[in-house]
């Protein structure tokens, strides 16, 4: 059997742009935190059963890759799930350790999450949906561009969203003049990653206001440096920064642009809670960023600076 592994995937994927995350490092932390991971998720045998379920589970993921690396061994220690997991602490190559998180993310979530017989005769400290979900978590607060979906680990600018809106615009924003919003879109970015998605949210105003304000100068257009998003929305259509003839034809696009990045913020992440606090989840905040980093480049284009 040939398996789809992570490196095989990458080599036609590979871009060099500027980005907030990091794909060529893994920290030592975040390796032992994966080690715990799939350590409780594969879990102890109890000890009134026969046989080594555990040693099996880490003996197929052991074997399989060494047969699509076309080695004998990936280590010399005693036991495979010793050799699984110092792999993992010490592989050098990022994606071959990948290669075996994601296998082994593969199998607690493919074999052991519908093995009644395995679970039966093992102690498991997580649970399955559990185990991915600190895998991503984890991934996600030490800046790593990687995620488990699909039973797969993708890099997260293998995505579409992040390929074709964040990363673009962070490329746009990378010039100097425009050093004020890329330090709030990078901030909303920040936020986003330690779970502070209210703060996220406010960043993500302050930048697609910032980015108009930018624009503003370059071009010498008078305005009150006090005007809200909607009001510096209204100085890019009474310029014409839009085309008249798109204005007229996309009726939606200056409600979109007035009222899409601040209206979100204010009702989830901006004004007073009132009695009941508010919460800002991650889906949204994510819609957010992306919202916010489409409409920067689609003035910054129209703007032709």
């Amino acid at each position: 059997m040939i398996f789809d592994l992570f490196s095989k995937r990458q080599q036609a994927l590979r871009k060099d742009a500027p980005d907030i995350l990091l794909y060529d490092v893994l920290p030592n932390p975040l390796r032992v935190q994966i080690v715990h991971i799939v350590s409780d998720a594969i879990g102890v045998k109890h000890a009134v059963y026969r046989g080594n379920p555990i040693e099996n589970a880490y003996k197929f993921i052991h074997d399989a890759l060494c047969r699509e690396y076309g080695i004998f061994d990936l280590g010399t220690e005693r036991t495979y799930e010793e050799r699984i997991c110092n792999f993992i602490i010490r592989e050098p190559s990022i994606d071959r350790t990948l290669d075996a998180v994601e296998f082994c993310l593969r199998y607690i979530d493919r074999i052991i999450r519908e093995d009644r017989n395995y679970n039966n005769t093992v102690t498991r400290n997580i649970k399955v949906d559990d185990a991915i979900i600190e895998l991503n978590e984890r991934f996600k607060q030490h800046a790593i561009g990687f995620q488990y979906e699909s039973e797969e680990i993708i890099k997260v600018d293998s995505t579409y969203v992040h390929s074709e809106i964040v990363r673009p615009t962070l490329m746009l924003l990378s010039h100097k003049k425009f050093k004020g919003a890329n330090e709030e879109y990078l901030k909303a970015h920040e936020h986003y990653r330690h779970g502070r998605n209210k703060e996220c949210l406010a960043e993500c105003l302050k930048a697609f206001e910032s980015t108009m304000k930018i624009i503003f100068d370059i071009k010498g257009w008078k305005f009150d440096s006090k005007l809200t998003s909607s009001g510096l929305v209204k100085i890019c259509f009474d310029n014409n920064l839009v085309p008249l003839y798109l204005q007229s034809q996309f009726t939606s696009l200056r409600s979109l642009l007035e009222s899409g990045v601040a209206t979100i913020r204010n009702r989830v992440g901006g004004h007073g809670q009132g009695i009941t606090p508010t919460t800002a989840d991650d889906e949204t905040t994510r819609f957010t960023l992306s919202l916010t980093g489409a409409c920067i480049i689609y003035l910054i284009e129209l703007s032709k600076l």
